[in-house]
């Protein structure tokens, strides 16, 4: 598992020398699933960590009440995380079902709460790495690498003479044969984007139903606590994330009745996972106001003044009267596949791509 996720690792962090998408999608495909990957494999690793669960139980094996646990879930009483331990609790949330009120005789019973999830983390976080780069998939697929069959070796600073003719006459055919012909194109890709936004809400959501609806305000509670000046009351961490637990095993005694064992779970694999949600909770809303930062930047590409600005930004080196000739008469596929070029061809390269490109475009009809 180790090695398998490290070469995942060392795959992922290499950067393509073709850019067929915007640093909106490289948040989604590269950085946040890098991120999620290498907390999965953080999980797994035993050797920091220990064994995912250990339980105390006399008269017991601990290999059969570890399992049992394990299998069955644990549980704590999460009004009773900010308890004082010793006198109140053995630890935060970890008390029977009825307790004794501290100073008084008077006993009441409290809600308790089954702890499942730690079996599915590494699962978990592995499919929310599978559907942030979903996205990419699909529009890799799509695209079908026509950004890199156009450039070519044109993205070289230096190019034979021969064959930087031969590409450039390649790019400027395509385009005068399919000029107009590309909104499916760029639609495709647009509906990618659309997908991000949809996965990372969606991945805030499913998150916190994981996490027993605790995801939500679980950022803001954790950063609350942590700015007290002395860590005492109720800790969100330890409702979420106990790191002491209860499990109940049954089994039959010497006579054949039912006796009742209590154990204490200490769950070491905790310490890192409330530090990892609570990481992915600023981050997750981080990369959710990007992405819509990146819708609303795709809604203002519909309009041409503001399609032409972006190709000038990219054009430098070339005349500006040529690049408004060619922006003038594109839709927006045709655009947004130029605008793919100019980020992957060496501005030199672009300047004569544009230049020839201008002279077969006269006659082409002037969009609004």
């Amino acid at each position: 598992m180790y090695y398998i996720t490290r070469d995942t690792i060392r795959n992922l962090l290499n950067i393509s020398t073709i850019k067929i998408d915007n640093i909106f999608f490289f948040f989604h495909y590269k950085i946040t699933m890098v991120i999620l990957v290498v907390f999965g494999l953080l999980v797994t690793k035993k050797q920091y960590f220990g064994d995912p669960i250990d339980c105390i139980v006399d008269s017991i094996d601990s290999h059969t009440i570890d399992m049992y646990c394990w299998i069955q879930s644990t549980y704590t009483i999460p009004s009773l995380t900010g308890a004082v331990v010793g006198e109140e609790v053995a630890h935060p949330g970890v008390a029977n079902y009825d307790v004794m009120k501290h100073g008084t005789e008077e006993t009441q019973s409290y809600t308790i709460k089954h702890h499942k999830y730690y079996q599915w983390v590494v699962l978990f976080l592995s499919l929310q790495a599978f559907m942030f780069y979903l996205p990419r998939f699909i529009w890799k697929r799509c695209e079908g690498g026509r950004v890199a069959t156009l450039v070519g070796e044109l993205h070289l600073p230096v190019c034979d003479s021969n064959l930087r003719e031969k590409r450039l006459s390649i790019a400027v055919e395509y385009f005068t044969r399919y000029f107009h012909h590309h909104n499916i194109y760029a639609f495709q890709f647009f509906f990618c984007e659309v997908l991000n936004f949809t996965n990372i809400i969606g991945q805030i959501y499913f998150t916190d139903r994981f996490l027993d609806y605790g995801f939500l305000k679980y950022g803001p509670r954790v950063m609350e606590y942590a700015k007290q000046d002395k860590l005492f009351g109720h800790d969100p961490k330890d409702e979420i994330f106990p790191k002491v637990a209860k499990c109940i095993f049954h089994k039959f005694g010497p006579s054949g009745s039912i006796m009742r064992h209590d154990a204490l779970c200490v769950l070491p694999l905790n310490i890192i996972n409330e530090k990892i949600f609570a990481f992915l909770w600023y981050w997750f809303l981080l990369v959710a106001v990007i992405t819509g930062v990146g819708l609303v930047y795709r809604l203002a590409t519909f309009l041409p003044t503001f399609r032409t600005y972006l190709l000038r930004g990219r054009s430098r080196l070339v005349a500006k009267e040529n690049i408004d000739t060619i922006s003038g008469r594109c839709y927006i596929g045709d655009w947004f596949i130029l605008y793919l070029i100019a980020k992957n061809m060496d501005a030199f390269m672009y300047r004569d791509f544009i230049q020839q490109l201008s002279q077969h475009l006269p006659g082409m009809k002037k969009v609004s």
